[in-house]
């Protein structure tokens, strides 16, 4: 069989007639791309690649909606790469790709490297730079101040100037100014570990599902620990989803001392509403790092940071075992939108009521790391 071919005639090969069914043409859709394999016994075998990026007036696309804190009102978000993640998980031809290529390490190796080149960067000769010219150019850095324009990024809570980052790799896990994150008071208040969108379930085991109703996993499978399921059974659990235009650090919610973190091998399926509400079964497929911390005012809470497609690298940085202050800075993403859950054994955490309720609603909540998430009963 030969390599594929992409074309946009909808009548097969030049000079063929259009194909038929019942002596009728095939209808194809304007926005459809004929992906036709040669067959050696004669005819092809033609795969319709439905690549119309917005579905149907029968099926809008359904956007992602949460409930932002600071304003108090419901916002859509802007998705970034949303044409690309809508045909990937929305349409069939898109995940059989996801399945064949995109959760596996290897692309967001890729991807990764493409955002970790620079100006000037010399990646090792003229084949490379070739290869890096056919991927779009050599300098990741040229992307970030449209990137920051485009999402409205704040750039008074950097810690550098936006012109001093080489990479755009090196702009995305970005450090910011102390000030910028102020960590909510109290030994009691636990705190948001990331900049994001959070999902709170109070109980694990009677929630009606986590961004679908009724689409759930288990912490055995979550953990792969099937002791430390038992140790957090009817316990609650937060999701806090990075995107790709958040601040990319990860932060320890409570005051404790961690032990060192387990990875969990894995893919690294997307992890935005778009692809969950398909299969939340991705958080637990996908590669995570497990961290527990043992706390004074909220016992044994665990901690996993969750990969995801272009982010195949988690990166620590505290030390196992010397204790940590609320909000003390764990470790950072790579290049990709990203997850981190946070558990509390049951009865050691009453989550706020405006978290509570938009999660009730299948709504994440936006707010900062460093704002409080609840407190200790």
């Amino acid at each position: 069989m030969s390599p594929v071919r992409r074309r946009r005639d909808h009548c097969g090969r030049p000079g063929k007639k259009p194909r038929e069914r019942g002596g009728k043409p095939v209808p194809r859709d304007p926005g459809s791309v004929d992906l036709t394999f040669d067959d050696p016994r004669g005819g092809d075998f033609v795969l319709f690649a439905r690549t119309r990026l917005r579905e149907s007036a029968r099926m809008p696309a359904e956007p992602i909606r949460f409930f932002d804190r600071t304003t108090r009102t419901v916002k859509t978000e802007q998705i970034y790469g949303e044409s690309w993640l809508r045909f990937a998980y929305e349409n069939p031809a898109g995940r059989f790709f996801v399945w064949l290529l995109v959760r596996r390490a290897i692309f967001s190796r890729w991807y990764g490297w493409r955002m970790n080149i620079g100006a000037g960067h010399d990646a090792g000769g003229t084949f490379i730079q070739l290869v890096q010219m056919l991927c779009g150019g050599n300098n990741s850095a040229a992307r970030i101040l449209p990137f920051i324009t485009n999402y409205n990024l704040d750039v008074d809570e950097f810690a550098k100037s936006a012109f001093d980052y080489k990479t755009f790799n090196e702009f995305f896990y970005r450090a910011l100014k102390p000030e910028a994150r102020p960590i909510a008071a109290g030994a009691r208040v636990a705190v948001f570990p990331a900049d994001g969108r959070h999902l709170a379930m109070p109980n694990v085991d009677t929630a009606e599902g986590f961004y679908v109703k009724g689409a759930k996993f288990s912490l055995n499978e979550l953990l792969g620990d099937e002791a430390l399921a038992k140790a957090f059974a009817g316990g609650a659990m937060l999701v806090s989803r990075l995107c790709p235009v958040d601040y990319h650090r990860f932060h320890f919610p409570v005051a404790g001392a961690p032990n060192e973190s387990k990875l969990i091998n894995g893919w690294l399926y997307s992890v935005s509403p778009v692809a969950l509400r398909r299969n939340v079964r991705y958080l637990v497929e996908n590669k995570r790092e497990l961290t527990l911390v043992e706390s004074v005012e909220f016992g044994t809470v665990a901690i996993l940071e969750v990969g995801a497609t272009n982010v195949g690298s988690i990166k620590q940085g505290y030390v196992p075992g010397r204790a940590v202050a609320k909000g003390d800075e764990k470790g950072l993403f790579a290049f990709g939108g990203s997850c981190v859950i946070t558990l509390f054994q049951h009865g050691r955490i009453r989550f706020d009521a405006d978290l509570v309720k938009s999660s009730a609603e299948q709504i994440e909540l936006y707010a900062k790391m460093g704002d409080r998430l609840g407190e200790a009963p």
